[in-house]
This record gives C-alpha cells, structure tokens and sequence, in this order.
C-alpha cells in the first residue's frame, strides 16, 4: 500500500466501462483510495479520439460514473470528478503546451501506434497530437506523487516528468515530477478473442444484466481447433480457459481443463458453467449499479461536489504556474 502519497488517475468516458476495466484498472484504484486519491472522468481526453463520434459525452460521463461508484469507489474515501468541469486542465495545457517542443509529441510511441491501428478515424489534429500534454496537465495540476498505470502508458508518465522539469528549468520550480505505480494488467479478452474493446463489441459491460452475460458467453469464441464435441480441446489456448482461471477454483478450473483436452466436457457446458462464475461475481457491482441508477441526482453531486474540491487545488497550482511564466495571474 502507498502510504502519504497524493494519487491521480481517469478514464476516457467513450463508453460503459467492463470487465476489463474493471480486473485492470477499477480494482487498482480501489486498493489505494483510502490514500489521497483523485479520480478524474477525462472527458476532454474522450473528445481527441471520438470528436466525430456525435454521441452525448453528458450521458456516457454519466454511465461512467455509475461504473465508478458501483465498482467500490467511495467518495468520502477518494475524489471523483469530471476533467472538463475542472476549466484548470485545459488552462495549464495551453501553458505547458507553448514549452513542449514539438517531437517530444511527435516521437510519443502510442500517437505513432494509435495512428496506423485507427487509420478508420482522422487522428491527425491538433488535440490528438496534443494529447499528452494534457494528461501533463490533469498530472502536474494536483502535484501528483503516483500515477497508477499500465506499462503502455509508462512513455506517457516519463513525458510528464520531461515537460514538469522543463518548466521548472525554464521559469521556476513548480511541478512535482511524478513517479508511474506500474499496475499488473488483466489481460481480459473479449468474446471473439480479441482485446475486450468497444470498437470491436465484444464487451462484457458491467452494466449489462445477468441474462445479457449468458447471451454473449453463449456466443463467445473457443478453442478454434476443436470443431466437434468429440474433439480433444486446448484450454491453455481458449479464452473460456482462461476466464475460468480468473473466475473458478483452482481446483475446479484444473478439473475442467482436465476434461476439455479428453473431450469430457464440451464447450456449451464450459461456457455455462463460466456463465455462473461471472455473473456471481458481478452480481454486488451489477445491483448496486441498479440501485444508484435511481439516484441520479446524488451521483451528480457527488460530481459536482469532486470536480469542486478538485478545482480549489488546481486554480491555485495554475496561479503558481501563470506567474512563474510571467502573466498577470488573478486569484
């Protein structure tokens, strides 16, 4: 556990969250909420990607936060809130972007991989090339210690730490440089397989309802090689196999992989029995979800009540920064 550490960490509302949202990131941040823990809906960062997407970022912010809120984060314990309710973010990203020099941005690995994996979507704008220079931004804001992420993100922490020392060469030492808390990623496939991704739908929502999960599980993608009942499976390479490991016994889970390779069990019970597992294991974070639903003017104070506590520490850290780069700052 991190002790005296000021924490910050979001997610880009593009969608409803899942599963692997939650096995990768969710439980990660609610191992260190009890600490000084921000937790941001980047909104902002949604719009680099999506900006022709035409969907209401108002109501997926929402759904996120539901998805937060459901998934265990308290917010008497942590500070949950929106990015762009905090005007802060986009301010100090104007400023830190007049000192970024330009092929720190464009040597940045995942604007090069992002690119040619979404060659489908217009990427090349200004916010998108951007991109990293805001997430300096919401970083350098609440002078984060830690920055719990993942390891393609790391290239993304480092450049942080490279525009918070520039700053402070440049003008005056006002950023903290943070540290990356390298989290352990579930790597969660989706029903076909692939990376669980919106864009592919193959997604397990943690939104979605006990009979929705059976319906996509019923569906979902198995050892390729084994074509007939009767056919010696491969669990070790089948998805259903593996989420077995995450949701069964052990022991349960060897037995069923004992079974697959001698053609003991076929493929529909394995996935029906798996069906169970997860919906057990969902069902607390999927009926408190439910019942927040209902409570849709608490969940958007709750909101307002983080983006405001938020915003008390950011306007004074941009204060701090406007005048070290000699502009009027006004308090």
């Amino acid at each position: 556990m991190i002790l005296a550490k000021r924490i910050l960490s979001g997610t880009r509302p593009t969608g409803k969250l899942h599963l692997g949202h939650l096995l990768g990131v969710l439980s990660n941040w609610k191992k260190y909420q009890s600490e000084d823990a921000f937790y941001m809906i980047a909104d902002w960062h949604a719009l680099t990607t999506e900006y022709e997407a035409h969907v209401s970022l108002k109501d997926v912010t929402y759904e996120v936060a539901l998805d937060y809120l459901a998934s265990g984060l308290e917010p008497d314990q942590c500070t949950i809130f929106v990015q762009s309710w905090v005007k802060e973010h986009a301010e100090l990203a104007l400023l830190l972007g007049m000192v970024t020099p330009l092929p720190w941005l464009e040597r940045c690995p995942t604007y090069k991989e992002k690119i040619s994996e979404e060659s489908h979507r217009n990427l090349l704008t200004h916010g998108f090339l951007g991109y990293p220079v805001l997430q300096a931004s919401d970083i350098l804001l609440y002078q984060a210690d830690v920055v719990p992420v993942g390891e393609d993100q790391l290239p993304h922490i480092e450049l942080t730490r490279e525009i918070a020392r520039r700053f402070n060469h440049l003008y005056k030492k006002i950023f903290k440089e943070p540290e990356s808390l390298l989290t352990k990623e579930a790597k969660v496939p989706g029903t076909d397989g692939r990376k669980m991704s919106k864009s592919y739908d193959n997604c397990l929502y943690l939104s979605d309802s006990p009979d929705e999960l059976r319906k996509k599980l019923k569906k979902m993608l198995t050892d390729p090689e084994r074509k007939r009942r009767e056919d010696k499976g491969h669990p070790d390479v089948c998805p259903v196999g593996y989420y077995q490991t995450l949701f069964n016994e052990k022991s349960r889970t060897d037995e069923i992989w004992a079974m697959c390779r001698t053609a003991a069990i076929g493929c529909v019970d394995c996935k029906m029995e798996l069906a169970d597992k997860l919906i057990e294991f969902l069902a607390p974070i999927y009926e408190k979800r439910q019942e927040l639903a209902k409570k849709k003017d608490w969940v958007i104070d709750v909101l307002k009540q983080g983006s405001q506590k938020a915003s008390k520490i950011a306007a004074e850290t941009l204060y701090r920064a406007k005048e070290a780069a000699g502009l009027w700052a006004l308090k």
